[in-house]
């Protein structure tokens, strides 16, 4: 069995749902299912790496029979061995290694060389682009909201907000119309500069300054898109967005909506609650569309 040496190439950063492709690799896993590498797809997978948002829903279509994708991952091969998920053993980029989408089914009947049409579940994955768009809108307001409380400069974010979310961000979740961000407020934050002085009784306040600036945020049009540097599975791609004056960029390798005017009321609710002695904040954020 031959495996690729060229990264797969993605189409979901342009938003497609469908395409035809061809069956490059196929073999066995552990559990009895199998992984399929195909030369293009439009089925976002999961990044062990960062596994903020999860896999598409997607049909594999090959003449008059059909798989589910049961599950979809990032995976890399030297050329002697595919690596799935957390078992991959090298970082992205690394020379003599190629990076490729694992579509996971649960039966046999598909050979390197067989061309599939791919089908992606259209409403998830509007619903998880829908997640994905608010939970940056919301980490970029929720970082102008917390500003004042830097004592020392640190890297800014898109709109020249200290950048509290890159810096004390621990997971982020993406779901449907929704995402859920839970942040460390811990030692290494404080030597950085951030005051959590009075931080509890101000929660309420914050929440409210992060919740007026979405609502300006979405009540206009603003286009969204992706820019990448091509459309291999690690080249570079970009979430930006037109936000009332000033066009903001962050590095994101997920899916998102055209426009905010699709993302209907954007709220967040903010809570605060101790982890084993650390302070974690969690961001709630939710699209009502």
């Amino acid at each position: 069995m031959t495996l690729p040496t060229d990264d797969t190439r993605v189409l979901y950063p342009s938003g497609a749902v469908d395409t035809q492709a061809i069956v490059v690799h196929s073999e066995p896993l552990r559990d009895g299912r199998f992984a399929v590498l195909l030369d293009v797809t439009c089925v976002h997978p999961v990044d062990a790496g960062w596994p903020d948002q999860g896999p598409d829903l997607a049909l594999l279509h090959h003449g008059a029979a059909f798989w589910p994708v049961e599950d979809c991952i990032v995976g890399a091969t030297d050329g002697s061995a595919l690596y799935i998920g957390d078992d991959i053993p090298v970082a992205k980029g690394t020379p003599g290694w190629a990076f490729v989408v694992v579509h996971v089914v649960d039966a046999a009947g598909l050979s390197a060389g067989d061309t599939v049409t791919v089908e992606v579940d259209e409403s998830l994955r509007d619903a998880t682009s829908a997640g994905h768009t608010s939970c940056h809108l919301a980490a970029l307001a929720l970082n102008g909201a917390l500003a004042d409380r830097w004592k020392k400069e640190i890297r800014p974010d898109a709109l020249g907000h200290p950048d509290f979310d890159a810096l004390a961000i621990h997971e982020s979740l993406i779901g449907q119309n929704a995402s859920v961000d839970t942040y460390r407020l811990g030692k290494s934050l404080r030597k950085k500069g951030f005051s959590v002085e009075g931080f509890a009784q101000a929660i309420e306040s914050i929440t409210a300054t992060v919740n007026a600036t979405l609502f300006e945020w979405t009540t206009g049009d603003a286009a969204v898109r992706i820019e990448r540097d091509g459309d291999r599975l690690t080249d570079r791609r970009y979430w930006v967005c037109e936000l009332p004056g000033a066009s903001v960029g962050i590095p994101c390798g997920g899916t998102h909506v055209e426009s905010l005017g699709t993302l209907g009321v954007v709220t967040v609710a903010l809570a605060l609650h101790d982890l084993d002695g650390t302070d974690v904040l969690t961001m709630n954020t939710s699209a009502t569309r």
